[in-house]
């Protein structure tokens, strides 16, 4: 828990807040001539907490957790460690495989929080230090269109990622075959498959609960 949380938390503020800030100076530009300005709250804080947080913390922590955890469980396959914990009546999958799981799923959701408000900031400080919108106007657009249940959504897709990514993960390492060459097969598959996977989960779960 504290590799994949408390880690991974540089990477997540500094994502989550360019993020934020590219998605206000976007509309900004977008609504520039038709639309009033206090609308650039409203479209960063549903954008964030609904798609930007969520999808760019998965697509980022594949490659830094998703990776590193594949290639830990598959180093220790082809050098027989885990043969040699089996030969010690260790269960590898309740020794290895569990904790790395259960850690993704308990701590995606609490990266999306960090994620949610570092977007929400990062997108006011670009419209107030580089667009005509005022800190009351970015306010009430965040306020006006903003739902609780955007927030919840956002921590299903987090449980869902979380889960995800560690899951194929572990399969990948713990299935390695093939030495070294082995081992970055496992983690590029690793990384490749997960991609997809959380695109095809973030438009399955905005088909069921939106």
């Amino acid at each position: 828990m504290i590799y994949i949380g408390a880690r991974s938390i540089p990477i997540v503020v500094l994502t989550a807040l360019f993020s934020g800030m590219v998605t206000s100076v976007q509309s900004a530009y977008q609504f520039s001539s038709w639309v009033p300005s206090w609308y650039v709250g409203s479209v960063v804080g549903n954008s964030v907490l609904l798609e930007l947080a969520p999808m760019i913390t998965g697509l980022v922590l594949t490659g830094r957790v998703g990776a590193t955890i594949a290639a830990e469980i598959g180093t220790m396959r082809v050098t027989e460690q885990i043969d040699a914990l089996e030969s010690l009546s260790f269960d590898p999958v309740s020794f290895l495989i569990l904790p790395r799981v259960v850690a993704g799923t308990i701590m995606f959701p609490f990266l999306i929080i960090i994620a949610d408000v570092c977007g929400v900031f990062g997108g006011w400080v670009a419209a107030t230090t580089s667009m005509d919108v005022t800190t009351y106007e970015f306010i009430k657009g965040f306020k006006t269109w903003f739902h609780p249940w955007d927030a919840w959504f956002g921590m299903i897709k987090a449980t869902t990622f979380g889960f995800t990514i560690t899951s194929i993960a572990c399969y990948h390492g713990y299935y390695t075959r093939g030495g070294a060459l082995g081992v970055g097969k496992a983690t590029t598959t690793t990384v490749v498959i997960s991609c997809v996977c959380i695109v095809f989960l973030d438009y399955l779960l905005a088909e069921l609960f939106l």
